[in-house]
């Protein structure tokens, strides 16, 4: 009998998803000149695509070319041209599968020395301890920044859909802007955009709702979100329940789960929280709590590298499986499932003891093999985590050189 893995998934919109198998997305940082797709973004998505996933999810594309997450982010604004966006997507496509742009805006999670603007819904810093200065002090926006984020939400999905994607995804999750509205813990305000869950809730919601009106209903629109912060007072499971509720209203084709943020790293199996210890599918006790009273489908991602971990999420009731190391380690995992097959070797855990720099050396090695698959060679999953950290800074430092450069904001003096 033929695995659920790979049977077809009928979306609201009418998309149809040719398995349950979705290529999650990873930042990548890896921008090319003008803050937009090169060759490179092109040879790994068309190289993911071939490698037998349903679904391919992009990494962050900033909303707003004044914010990003990393200097590498990559931006689509009226201001960008859209010809490399259109064939990334034609990259990401050709091997069969369907492809989303993950959209997003940083709030205060941008890195300390980063041009541009720090936000937030109030002016709460991370907090790392020790490392908190690695981040901007952010300020409280304005109503009028508010509505003007929301619109450029709705600008960015419209372009993604005119660029030949076939869908996007609102990431509301990882303490990004739309993840710090949801949180009590960083959003304070005592306006109509905080205090209760429901006001909390108001940007995501408003953003859904300017995002459907901006494309085709055919066009697909998922929300990520978290499946809880992994902090105390944080945002939990139960408000993820209502919210999830709140978004069925509006033509949300899908939730994806995960959890956490900067301040507590999850989402790489490095949280603060005791809650997540499962060396596999990291959210899977939070999701099943979430599975049967959901009104949408959702994909459950974080941790997720064998075949017999993902049969088990899809009998519980998830309608996706989100990889995203796993398919750097092995771009062609799914075809190996289908033959009965797993990765040879087995993506490389970062265990020290410091969480920060053990979710930052993570990130680092998932980048450390995208970067290998984009020049056309094989992922080396053996990395060791402090090269593959130095080699990322260094990478960082010289695309925040070329971001200064595309803002024209003088780099200060060393």
């Amino acid at each position: 009998m033929l695995s659920e893995l790979f049977s077809p998934l009928h979306l609201r919109s009418g998309q149809i998803l040719g398995n349950r198998i979705v290529k999650a997305a990873m930042e990548g940082g890896m921008a090319g000149a003008g803050q937009v797709p090169d060759e490179r973004l092109r040879v790994l998505y068309r190289r993911w695509g071939a490698g037998g996933s349903g679904l391919l999810i992009t990494g962050n594309v900033m909303v707003h070319a004044q914010a990003l997450t990393v200097p590498g982010g990559l931006v689509l604004d009226d201001a960008v041209p859209l010809e490399p966006y259109a064939a990334w997507a034609e990259a990401g496509k050709a091997g069969g599968a369907a492809m989303w742009m993950q959209i997003n805006h940083p709030g205060r999670q941008v890195l300390a020395g980063m041009p541009g603007v720090v936000w937030g819904p109030s002016a709460v810093a991370v907090d790392l301890g020790r490392r908190s200065k690695l981040f901007g002090r952010p300020v409280a926006m304005t109503c009028e920044q508010i509505a003007a984020t929301v619109a450029r939400f709705g600008t960015t999905a419209a372009l993604a859909e005119r660029a030949g994607f076939d869908g996007v995804q609102i990431h509301a999750a990882h303490g990004y802007l739309l993840s710090q509205f949801l949180s009590p813990l960083v959003n304070r305000r005592a306006d109509s955009w905080g205090g209760s869950l429901e006001n909390r809730a108001r940007m995501l919601l408003d953003v859904v709702r300017e995002v459907r009106a901006a494309v085709a209903p055919s066009f697909a629109v998922a929300v990520k979100l978290n499946s809880a912060d992994f902090q105390r007072g944080g945002f939990d499971v139960d408000d993820a329940r209502r919210v999830i509720t709140m978004l069925e209203p509006h033509g949300v084709d899908l939730v994806e789960l995960s959890g956490g943020s900067y301040e507590s790293p999850a989402m790489s199996g490095h949280a603060t929280d005791t809650r997540t210890r499962a060396r596999e599918a990291y959210f899977l006790e939070l999701a099943t709590q979430l599975v049967t009273a959901s009104p949408l489908p959702l994909m459950l991602t974080g941790g997720i590298t064998r075949r017999h971990t993902a049969e088990d999420v899809l009998a519980g009731g998830v309608a996706l499986i989100g990889m995203g190391t796993a398919l750097a380690a092995a771009p062609d995992l799914p075809h190996r499932w289908r033959e009965g097959r797993e990765a040879d070797k087995q993506p490389r855990r970062v265990t020290w003891p410091d969480k920060t720099l053990a979710s930052a050396a993570a990130m680092a090695l998932v980048r450390h093999q995208m970067r290998r698959i984009a020049r056309g060679r094989s992922p080396a999953p053996g990395t060791h985590p402090a090269y593959a950290l130095a080699t990322d800074q260094l990478e960082q430092r010289r695309s925040l050189r070329r971001y200064r450069a595309w803002l024209s904001v003088p780099t200060p003096p060393d």
